[in-house]
């Protein structure tokens, strides 16, 4: 082997062989992946795209707390305004303390201002409210949560879900009022306030005041309304039934069948019109208990003053009128008792509130308060009392009457610290027992024992008296009757026409006629001649 290789080393290198032509490739004019890759490609792609989308689109995220998670699922329950989705509710968990139900949602882009610190957020379920039945589309839709959009500046990302929903509609045009009243009465948030009995509004709030003293309500009229409301309206309560029997008869006011159930307020310019002006929202005003009081001319400051009863004050309460000939002065602020150790008796203070000015503006201008006090003490001179009379005859309510008795007791005006003390005389019904008293006391002294006595004995008297008529008295005023019979039937007899004294008679009458006739003829010759008287008749001549 290694000669054949020796000799082929030294053999001459063979010619080198011709090269095969080099072929022809057609190359591509780009490089194209391969099919299988496309489909990921196109799916990261999308998912790019709906992430930008999400990104671009994502909202605010807010917690709201509730009291319950009643109606509320994660992925499910919706926040809506206007019924228009504006975000979804994420997660539902207890708060950290356990009382509260915390509820994430993400907003939509759109809902950015649903995020002011004045936003208010609520659970939409069916229920009955004072404004009506709300939320009956959820029956089928399932409940969701209600906005309402602040207004305010400041951001924030918690709140604090209402219980209820608002009594005023979100993004309802309006104005709103705020009113004070001494009582809520049977008001609530969602009453109606009514104008000229046409719904124009409602309760929106009511509360206590921050004394304590009375309560205030926020009340919201609507934007086609609030052109009847100006600085000068007068706000009363509406609730309930009104009836009166006065001189015009019978009278039943109400606003409507809601107002009866739910509470209502109305309201009315003090002249009846339309204002020119309508008042600025934030304005307030006082709420009265009834029209009468709300349209009454203002009262100016009160006089307090105490009476005192020594009777019964049964069917006098608080709000009672103090009446004057008819006008309404003040009314009963407390009824009370005292010992009054002076008479070793008790007696009932009556503290009243009197308003000087319904006297009228004469009075008003031309006396001053303590020119006022100096009038009231000459007229309780010359009789002014106060009186407790009856205003129902069907409730027996009493009501205090001022008026002038003229015979009362002397008294004067006195003071009891910053009040005065107004004198009182016994009210109708005590003057009533006590005359019926003094009649009694005055029948109780009229010895009906001894009239008794004295009449029996009379009346023996006047039988034994009519005895001795029938057997003695009778008898001869018969004899007398019939004597007299006779006498009357002579006397008939004697006057008939063809009776002889009736011919006597007119025979007479004849010759009384004839002589009178001769005594005229007499009387004119003597008239014609009076000469005859001395010389005689003259004679005839032939």
């Amino acid at each position: 082997m290694h000669d054949e290789e020796g000799g082929n080393a030294a053999s001459p290198p063979p010619a080198p062989a011709a090269k095969p032509p080099s072929p022809e490739v057609d190359r591509p004019s780009r490089w194209l992946p391969s099919l299988v890759w496309l489909i990921p490609v196109l799916a990261a792609i999308v998912g790019a795209v709906q992430v930008a989308n999400w990104m671009t689109n994502k909202g605010p995220k807010i917690t709201v707390s509730f009291n319950t998670g009643e109606g509320l699922e994660a992925g499910k329950t919706k926040v809506k305004f206007k019924d228009v989705d504006i975000g979804q509710v994420t997660s539902v968990k207890l708060g950290p303390d356990g009382a509260r139900v915390v509820a994430t949602i993400e907003m939509a882009k759109e809902a950015k201002r649903f995020a002011a610190e004045d936003t208010r957020f609520w659970v939409v379920k069916p229920q009955i409210g004072a404004s009506g039945i709300s939320g009956l589309g959820t029956l089928l839709s399932g409940p969701y949560i209600g906005a309402a959009p602040g207004k305010s500046g400041v951001t924030k990302s918690d709140f604090t879900g209402l219980e209820n929903p608002p009594p005023v509609p979100p993004g309802l045009k309006g104005r709103e009022y705020r009113l004070h009243g001494a009582n809520l009465g049977s008001l609530s948030a969602g009453s109606p306030v009514y104008y000229r009995r046409i719904r124009v509004g409602q309760v929106a709030t009511a509360e206590l005041d921050r004394d304590g003293d009375g309560v205030d309500l926020s009340v919201f009229i609507e934007e086609p309304y609030v052109g009847f409301v100006g600085t000068n309206a007068r706000w009363w309560h509406a609730s309930g039934v009104d009836v009166r029997l006065d001189a015009s008869g019978f009278k039943l006011n109400t606003q409507s069948l809601a107002a009866l159930a739910t509470g209502g307020i109305s309201f009315e310019s003090e002249n009846g019109r339309k204002p020119a002006t309508p008042a600025p929202a934030g304005t307030r005003f006082v709420l009265s208990a009834d029209r009468a009081a709300a349209l009454r001319p203002p009262d100016g400051p009160a006089v307090t003053a105490v009476l005192y009863f020594n009777q019964s004050v049964r069917g006098l309460a608080p709000g009672a009128p103090l009446d004057f000939r008819g006008i309404v002065l003040g009314e009963v602020r407390s009824v009370g008792v005292e010992f009054d150790r002076a008479r070793k008796d008790f007696r009932m203070p009556v503290t009243v509130d009197m308003y000087p000015d319904r006297l009228g503006s004469a009075f008003v201008e031309n006396y001053g308060e303590r020119g006022r006090l100096d009038i009231l003490a000459r007229m309780v001179g010359r009789g002014l009392r106060g009186q407790l009379r009856t205003g129902n005859l069907l409730t027996s309510q009493l009501y205090i009457a001022l008026d002038f008795f003229p015979k009362a007791p002397k008294a004067a005006l006195s003071e009891r610290g910053e009040d005065i003390v107004l004198p009182t005389v016994p009210g109708q019904l005590d003057e009533l027992q006590s005359q019926l008293s003094s009649i009694a006391g005055k029948l109780d002294k009229i010895p009906f024992d001894d009239i008794g006595k004295n009449l029996n004995a009379t009346l023996v008297q006047a039988n034994a008296l009519l005895k001795n008529l029938d057997g003695k008295v009778l008898p001869e005023m018969q004899q007398t009757l019939g004597e007299a019979r006779k006498t009357f039937a002579s006397a008939q007899h004697l006057l008939e026409q063809d009776s002889p004294l009736q011919s006597d008679l007119r025979q007479a009458l004849q010759d009384v006629s004839r002589t009178m006739e001769s005594l005229n003829n007499l009387a004119d010759y003597l008239e014609r001649h009076p000469e005859s008287l001395i010389r005689g008749k003259a004679k005839e001549k032939k």
